[in-house]
């Protein structure tokens, strides 16, 4: 079960890349006050955790009433995440200004934290390694970045800004190889046994 957890963790772990996104949160909160920082990553949590356990259930039910296979969304899902990791990779500039009170739940929660490739490694993993696993492997990814983001004025001492974004950009090249991954077994999917 571990070796399970473990499995489905790494991906998760570099899809959400809490890491990638500290400096974007550090630029959102920056003039907060420490407690409503606190707030604003506890709804982020509880936004990401609600989304992602939602789309883990519910998935397959929309895939059967949609017609659609496992083959067909990892390929799709693949050139997303493909997509995303090139996206972040050229123009790694999220930032945009929202208002403190929905911070929290957007774009933190949803589309920072659980996003896309998020969502697309989850449900892919559903199908490799269960619901449970892959419910476990979320939410220790986002109490992960919650911690993170919690100990944000520490760790970019750390890394720097620099190093923060050299983090962000080897997140990157791991998202688009994990993609590619994805591709390829959706692509073995339609071929069959080989």
């Amino acid at each position: 079960m571990i070796k399970e957890i473990l499995l489905a963790f790494i991906p998760i772990f570099v899809a959400v890349d809490a890491i990638g996104v500290l400096p974007i949160y550090v630029s959102f909160t920056e003039g907060i006050k420490k407690k409503d920082k606190t707030t604003i990553v506890v709804q982020s949590m509880i936004t990401a955790i609600c989304l992602a356990a939602g789309f883990i259930f519910l998935g397959k039910a929309v895939f059967k009433l949609l017609n659609i296979t496992v083959g067909d969304f990892m390929v799709a899902g693949g050139l997303v995440l493909l997509g995303i990791a090139i996206l972040d990779i050229l123009n790694p500039e999220k930032r945009r200004r929202v208002p403190a009170n929905s911070l929290g739940a957007v774009p933190l929660g949803t589309p920072l934290i659980v996003g896309p490739a998020v969502l697309t490694t989850s449900l892919i993993l559903v199908n490799e390694h269960g619901a449970f696993v892959t419910l476990v492997s979320v939410v220790v990814n986002v109490l992960l970045a919650g911690l993170i983001f919690s100990s944000s004025q520490v760790l970019i001492k750390v890394l720097g800004e620099a190093g923060s974004k050299a983090l962000s950009k080897i997140m990157s090249l791991l998202l688009a190889a994990i993609a590619v991954t994805m591709i390829r077994r959706g692509i073995a999917q339609f071929l069959g046994p080989m």
